[in-house]
């Protein structure tokens, strides 16, 4: 915690050059460059046009260097460059020790303010993006693939209403001039921030803004976003696909994000409905632990992909809208009409009790305590850091800290009634036999359960009450998954 804080004061903020940097006495250098743009300023008819220019930046030769070259030049240094597309921010990143700066530097330098734009590349990384669409999203990740489709229904003809990486259709459409266009356009000097980590030379923060002035100035003008629509009723849309699981996807647009009144609030009643990758959530104990139903019951108040993969967020996914989710997997398909149920009739009731003191005393607590572990890292220390500098907001863990030190169980209570409802909202469900599950949902017959081990009477007598809970859709859309991001 000392060490956090010293680190947090050392943290300066330079508007006028858009420089976030921590010095920190390490070998390691992390260097984030980033731009305050994204996929949701690719033309409406380019989708993913900004996730392959940046794939193109990170993955791609400089007009000197082929991209083996710059492997194999990164190779006895143990480093590489990454890069991150989301709605509002593009971030290129990379770590390397002290005695590697300069040559690390130089060739980074190069990738972002050189490009070589070479045909091989593009092509190459065309059918990486492709593929990603087709192959890892659609055919191997069900937990990603309801989420991701999940925003694309809440924001339709929305700027956020595609996938980063697009549309199959419109990549192919994508020309290198069309990359080099939006290069010029959107990766700007008034969209930049510079975040350097480490133990980096005084000296070396001025000759990267210096470097850096070689882009064009752009214009600072942040374009407004319209209001996401919200569904009148309840949505379903149900993609089918081959796979023995049901997953579902719940959620609507919320009006609060990092930096708002009610942001720590939210964040208290989420930890308390459902803490990403945590046991101790409310839906979580109800419906894997009391029943043995599924693996996963979960809710966010923050765009958080990957969740298959990681246990807690990572920066540098700032948006100025975000929508509230709850996510629910694997579920049998026996029993996945029951557990839509049962997550409703948990969601409704928490909407209607909100939380009690103790419950309220103990997610205050953990939120304050798991707000420190997101920062173990100076990488991610970097990133929040920036972040922190997008929503205007103080150093993460002291903005949460002190927020939570005056927050009261009627806070939280007051926007939980506020921001969230448990109808106008939209529900994804991937699913084999999605035509088979949209009966049983439409018809609302009862779902009875049977377990194959004894429950407790409370849990048999709350069963009768979830196997009729209403769910009445005002539309149910079937659509096969290999039409999803086509």
């Amino acid at each position: 915690m000392k060490t956090l804080a010293i680190l947090a004061s050392a943290m300066t903020l330079h508007a006028a050059t858009q420089v976030v940097t921590l010095p920190a006495n390490s070998p390691l250098v992390t260097i984030k460059i980033v731009f305050r743009t994204g996929s949701a300023s690719d033309p409406k008819s380019l989708p993913g046009l900004a996730e392959l220019t940046a794939s193109m930046l990170a993955e791609g030769g400089t007009k000197n260097k082929t991209y083996k070259q710059i492997v194999d030049a990164f190779y006895p240094m143990a480093t590489h460059v990454s890069s991150r597309v989301d709605k509002e921010m593009i971030t290129f990143s990379g770590v390397t020790h002290i005695d590697n700066l300069e040559a690390f530097y130089g060739i980074f330098r190069e990738m972002l303010l050189e490009p070589g734009w070479r045909e091989d590349d593009f092509q190459r990384l065309r059918d990486d993006q492709k593929n990603f669409l087709r192959v890892s999203l659609r055919g191997s990740n069900d937990e990603e693939l309801g989420k991701e489709v999940l925003y694309n229904q809440i924001y339709q003809g929305h700027p956020y209403g595609h996938h980063n990486a697009g549309t199959v259709t419109a990549i192919d459409k994508i020309t290198i001039a069309d990359m080099q266009k939006f290069y010029r356009d959107r990766f700007t000097r008034a969209n930049l921030i510079i975040g350097v980590a480490g133990g980096y030379p005084e000296s070396f923060v001025k000759r990267m803004e210096s470097d850096f002035a070689k882009l064009e100035r752009g214009s600072d003008d942040t374009p407004a976003l319209p209001v996401p629509k919200t569904p009148e009723g309840t949505r379903i849309t149900m993609v089918e696909k081959s796979t023995r699981s049901v997953a579902y996807s719940i959620g609507f647009p919320i009006g609060v994000k990092r930096g708002d009144p009610d942001f720590p609030a939210l964040l208290v009643a989420q930890s308390y409905l459902g803490q990403h990758r945590n046991s101790g959530g409310l839906l979580y104990n109800h419906m894997r632990g009391a029943r043995g139903l599924n693996y996963g019951d979960y809710a966010y108040i923050e765009y958080f992909p990957n969740g298959m993969f990681l246990s807690e967020p990572e920066p540098n996914l700032a948006r100025r809208q975000q929508i509230f989710q709850i996510w629910i997997r694997p579920v049998e398909p026996p029993t996945a009409h029951f557990t839509l149920r049962l997550a409703m009739f948990e969601f409704d009731r928490f909407l209607k009790e909100g939380l009690s003191e103790e419950s309220f005393q103990r997610s205050r607590s953990y939120v304050t305590k798991y707000s420190n572990l997101l920062l173990k890292t100076k990488d991610a220390e970097l990133g929040y850091a920036i972040d922190s500098k997008v929503y205007g907001i103080p150093e993460y863990t002291s903005y949460i800290r002190n927020a939570l030190t005056k927050l009261t169980r009627d806070d939280v209570n007051r926007a939980i009634r506020k921001h969230l409802h448990a109808n106008n909202l939209d529900i994804v469900v991937v699913a084999q036999d999605c035509e088979a599950l949209k009966k049983k949902i439409v018809a609302n017959d009862a779902s009875p359960i049977t377990y194959n081990s004894p429950k407790p009477d409370n849990i048999l007598a709350e069963d009768k009450i979830v196997e009729t809970w209403k769910i009445e859709p005002a539309s149910v859309t079937i659509v096969p998954v290999d039409k999803v991001f086509e």
